[in-house]
Parts: structure tokens; C-alpha cells; sequence
């Protein structure tokens, strides 16, 4: 009696399908290079906002400029004397608490975000105020001026 070989082979089996865990080896290398990118992501954005910190409160400090709003020479003075101390926080290596006059009014609109040509009446009336007995800046133009030129100093 003669057996036919194939007869004896086995149909054919397949695989026990695979569960999700563990990963292979490509998701724990993608796993690996997110997570890298969100903690670099979250530390820079962690350093930009504190970057810019001082520039919410210099805005804070502008409002409370506003609330008391009047068109006197000092209040020309603190409206200055804040701009200089923003100045120097971001612009630390260029001095800018040292410049007065001409220089001052150039290093603003230097350092303007937009509208340079547009602002210049305003900031020269804005910086000649804090000095004249009579300021000749109308207030909410100061104030506007400051305020966009604050907004434009983020990092």
C-alpha cells in the first residue's frame, strides 16, 4: 500500500495575529522624536513669554497713564520715563535712557514697528512735550503712538 506523500502535508497556517503591544521598534523611534519636539516647543514658548513679560506691563503701566490722562508737562514726563525704561529692557546694549532730544526722537521711530514717516510729528510733539511749559502733543496721540510702539517690541 503506497501512501501519497501529499497526502500528509498539513494545509497551510497562518500567524497569530500580533496585539498592539509592544510597538515596533519605528513607533517607539516616532514616540521618542514628539516627545522631544513638544518639550522643545514648550520651552521655548515658556521663554518667549517670559521675554515679553515686561511688556504686559508696560501696556498695564500705559493704561494707568491713560486713566489719569491730562496735558501737562509732567504727565509727558512719566509717559517718556516709561518708554526709556522699555527702551532699555529691550534694547539694553544701544543705552537708550542716555538719549534725549533729536537722538531719542530717531531712536523711536528707528526702532517703530510700522508707519515711521506718519508718526513723526506725533513722537517729536510726544518727546518735546516733556520738556516745554506748554506741551504741544495731543495725549491720545501719545498714547497711541506708545502703545504701538510697545506692541512692536515682542521677541
Amino acid at each position: 500500500m503506497e501512501q501519497d506523500p501529499l497526502s500528509q502535508l498539513r494545509d497551510i497556517h497562518l500567524p497569530e495575529p500580533g496585539g498592539f503591544w509592544p510597538p515596533a521598534p519605528g513607533w517607539w523611534a516616532l514616540a521618542l522624536i514628539v516627545m522631544v519636539l513638544v518639550t522643545v516647543l514648550a520651552i521655548w514658548l515658556v521663554r518667549k513669554h517670559r521675554r515679553n513679560r515686561w511688556i504686559a506691563l508696560a501696556l498695564a503701566e500705559l493704561d494707568a497713564l491713560a486713566e489719569q490722562q491730562r496735558r501737562d508737562t509732567a504727565w509727558f514726563v512719566r509717559l517718556n520715563e516709561l518708554l526709556k525704561r522699555s527702551a532699555r529692557h529691550r534694547y539694553p546694549d544701544r543705552v537708550p535712557e542716555a538719549l534725549s532730544g533729536q537722538s531719542w526722537i530717531d531712536f523711536l521711530l528707528e526702532t517703530s514697528p510700522r508707519d515711521r514717516i506718519a508718526a513723526r510729528p506725533v513722537v517729536a510733539a510726544l518727546v518735546a512735550s516733556s520738556w516745554q511749559p506748554r506741551p504741544s502733543c495731543n495725549p491720545d496721540q501719545a498714547l497711541a503712538v506708545s502703545r504701538q510702539w510697545l506692541r512692536g517690541q515682542r521677541c
